[in-house]
């Protein structure tokens, strides 16, 4: 999601698909870099599941995160913070 990301839109279908509070699971990509590793780790709670992947070349690294959210502000807060680590990508 770039800073131009229409939040108005996928806030109205996120609770359309979504009860909340609700589990959701949050995928991004990012370059391998501890630094950045840290920085989306702290995106999200204690409590939350966070599993990563390196790719096969080793140049990048897949994390999923689910986590409990309570509302669809939540969500969007975490992608909007997202957005300010450098080369990431959110699935």
């Amino acid at each position: 999601m770039d800073t131009n990301y229409n939040y108005d839109q996928f806030k109205e279908k996120l609770e359309q698909e979504h009860t909340f509070p609700s589990v959701y699971m949050f995928k991004f990509i990012i370059p391998a870099d501890n630094k950045k590793m840290a920085l989306v780790e702290a995106l999200f709670t204690e409590e939350a599941e966070v599993l990563q992947k390196t790719s096969s070349s080793g140049k990048y690294i897949s994390i999923t995160s689910k986590q409990v959210v309570m509302s669809s502000d939540e969500i969007i807060e975490i992608y909007k913070k997202a957005t300010e680590i450098e080369g990431l990508m959110a699935l």
